[in-house]
């Protein structure tokens, strides 16, 4: 026995698709700033310092010394001087007069003679001119005083929103071919 054959024949759908694709454009643009730093406040107090040098008794020690200084010291030497000179005198003539009539006259002025003008020795020493210690130095240091007052930045900043733009994609189609299915009984 025969049995009857089921035959089936299919045809598939064709499309004819257009599509048209997603655009996206992005941009981000920069933040505006503005920064702006104020100076800072520096104030600065000094004192001069003091330096005093007083030179006055190595002056002294070389010779140089003041007009009214110089003529005290010289009119002291002079009376000092001429107190000598009276007292020398003085001793020559009591020598003089002690030796008057004992026939010694010419050899008592000779020897006065000698004692005046022979050669008188005068100390020899090393002396240090002018003497140590005689400049005095006193210095006062000054002061430096620095105030710094910090100043804050101001910065201001504005954030700028991003600039989005989309376009969707497309996609449209046409249909080429049917689908079809063909179905047949043999036998």
């Amino acid at each position: 026995m025969r049995l009857p054959q089921i035959q089936i024949q299919t045809t598939d759908i064709q499309m004819d698709l257009n599509i048209t694709k997603p655009q996206q454009h992005i941009e981000q643009p920069r933040a505006t700033q503005h920064i702006e730093q104020p100076a800072a406040i520096l104030e600065i107090n000094t004192t001069k310092g003091v330096l005093r040098i007083d030179s006055s008794q190595a002056r002294r020690d070389l010779g140089l010394v003041g007009p009214l200084e110089a003529t005290r010291k010289f009119a002291a030497e002079g009376a000092q001087g001429a107190l000598k000179g009276a007292a020398r005198r003085a001793g020559e003539g009591r020598q003089m007069m002690l030796s008057a009539g004992k026939e010694q006259g010419r050899a008592t002025i000779q020897n006065i003679a000698k004692q005046n003008h022979g050669p008188h020795r005068t100390p020899f020493n090393i002396k240090f001119v002018p003497s140590i210690g005689s400049v005095k130095i006193d210095y006062t240091p000054g002061t430096t005083d620095i105030n710094i007052q910090r100043r804050e930045p101001k910065i201001d900043v504005k954030v700028n929103k991003p600039i989005h733009e989309y376009t969707p994609g497309k996609v449209t189609g046409t249909m080429v071919q049917r689908p079809h299915i063909e179905i047949d009984v043999i036998g």
